[in-house]
């Protein structure tokens, strides 16, 4: 471990509420633990409503100097974000391994740098918007002038908790608004090291703001603080329809990002090989923890017996240990909990008449006696399985059959999440067709798991509403729109 994760993870930890640091001797404790070990990493003090209530008017204090500042100074600031970032790349990579279980290869391959491109590209974006449009109207002189919300809230899972912070507050900070964080209990602590960075970058105080703590704590006295002009969540769609039902109830305008059951449609003309690569992939990265990935492997029963082949020597291939360890494929479920409920769902999916081609099972790699392994799963069966219809989040996919497009396209649909599906043929014209065609925000072709900025992100139905990350749109979300107009 290195030596400033050390003492990251030696000091105290809690709240950071208007650039201090909020920790009293009375506070309840969560233990963090690494789930690779089970070992007992940091220890954080948990929130109170009091704390909430305090990041609130910390931030609606510190808005309208933020807000008045021009684009290039906040820019600036962002920007200054990213280079600490960039200067501490190693240790929150570890800090993100450790508490989440993810492979250090994918943290310094994907979330960190990501992370970084980020804030750079909010800040660039943020100088070129126009925050104003003209409309044409006979006899009129108008626009439409756009102008931040004031105060945001942000409610953060844990499966990618330092990404998902920065697709989250980053461009909200960009268009002029200042931003409260409740980062998930299970994994705050990338967070609360970025919340240090800001504070040593010189973030103006108040601008951002972490109350640590559960949810039905922070989460609910955030969507129910009269303070609060705009709240995202991200998470189950379960708990993303209570969130959506008390914002709504005080008239907050809610972003919502939510689960998904993400299909994959192999025709009988795909580059097996690229399809088992890309799917096998999928239900890997971050163990399966990953709510736009493919789990419903819908594949033409020419070729089902040779995909099937491909990915499963794939799948047992994967190298599954500690995270840290370079050459790890795979890492464990980030709770016992979480493994559980993959073990529960491959039960239940079996007992209503699913077939294992390959088993998840949990395991104890050498030197990790004691972790939350488990090993990949493929399923096969009818679509009226539990295991085909609800979201699992772990290394585990459901294998069908389909006889024609039309077949194939009803299997897609016959779920209500609509986050994440992709399309796997070289005919171009049946490729683009399908993606026109299947119910969801996002549709990858020849691939899955497709991200860069610039590049719309968000879901439909069961999967969300109230906008993206990752574009333009994302930025526009943050900024309400209203008309000015002078009759002429």
């Amino acid at each position: 471990m290195l030596e400033d994760t050390k003492a990251f993870l030696s000091s105290p930890l809690g709240s950071f509420i208007n650039n201090q640091w909020v920790l009293r001797d009375d506070a309840a404790i969560s233990e963090i633990i690494d789930p690779c070990t089970t070992e007992t990493i940091a220890s954080v003090q948990r929130g109170t409503e009091a704390d909430l209530n305090a990041a609130v008017d910390a931030a609606n204090e510190a808005f309208p100097a933020w807000s008045a500042l021009s684009a290039d100074e906040r820019a600036g600031h962002l920007h200054r974000l990213a280079d600490a970032l960039e200067a501490n790349f190693d240790t929150i990579a570890e800090i993100e391994t450790l508490d989440v279980g993810k492979t250090i290869t994918n943290t310094k391959g994907f979330d960190i740098p990501f992370g970084v491109d980020c804030l750079r590209y909010f800040a660039d974006l943020s100088k070129t918007l126009p925050t104003d449009t003209e409309l044409d109207i006979k006899d009129m002189e108008a626009r439409i002038h756009r102008v931040p919300y004031g105060v945001c809230g942000f409610i953060f899972p844990w499966n990618f908790p330092y990404n998902l912070l920065l697709w989250g507050i980053v461009p909200a900070l960009a268009a002029g608004n200042t931003v409260v964080i409740k980062p998930a209990e299970l994994t705050p602590l990338s967070t609360l090291f970025f919340a240090k960075l800001a504070e040593a970058a010189e973030l103006p105080a108040g601008v951002l703001n972490v109350v640590t703590g559960s949810g039905s704590v922070i989460g609910n006295a955030m969507c129910n603080h009269p303070k609060m002009k705009r709240v995202s969540f991200t998470g189950s769609s379960e708990v993303g329809k209570q969130i959506g039902a008390t914002c709504g109830g005080n008239l907050i305008p809610c972003k919502l990002e939510l689960g998904g059951k993400g299909a994959a449609v192999v025709f009988e003309d795909a580059d097996l090989d690229l399809a088992a690569e890309q799917l096998s992939a999928a239900i890997t990265f971050n163990t399966g923890q990953v709510c736009c990935t493919a789990t419903r492997w819908i594949v033409h029963e020419s070729v089902a017996d040779a995909f099937t082949q491909k990915v499963t020597d794939l799948l047992k291939a994967v190298k599954i240990g500690h995270g840290l360890q370079e050459d790890t494929g795979m890492g464990p479920m980030a709770s016992e909990k979480q493994r559980q409920t993959v073990v529960d769902y491959l039960q239940k999916g079996q007992a209503q008449g699913a077939t294992a081609l390959l088993a998840g099972e949990c395991l104890r790699p050498e030197g990790c006696e004691k972790g939350y392994f488990m090993s990949p799963s493929l399923l096969t069966g009818d679509i009226d399985n539990i295991c085909f219809k609800e979201e699992i989040f772990g290394p585990s996919a459901y294998l069908t059959t389909f006889t024609d497009e039309a077949d194939a396209m009803k299997q897609v649909h016959s779920i209500e999440y609509g986050l994440a599906n992709s399309v796997f043929t070289q005919d171009m014209e049946r490729a683009n067709r399908v993606a026109n065609n299947m119910a969801a925000g996002n549709n990858w072709i020849n691939a899955h798991n497709v991200f860069a900025y610039g590049l719309p992100y968000g879901g439909v139905n069961l999967s969300g509403l109230g906008g993206g990350v990752n574009s333009p749109e994302t930025y526009y979300d943050y900024l309400r729109p209203q008309t000015v107009a002078r009759p002429l």
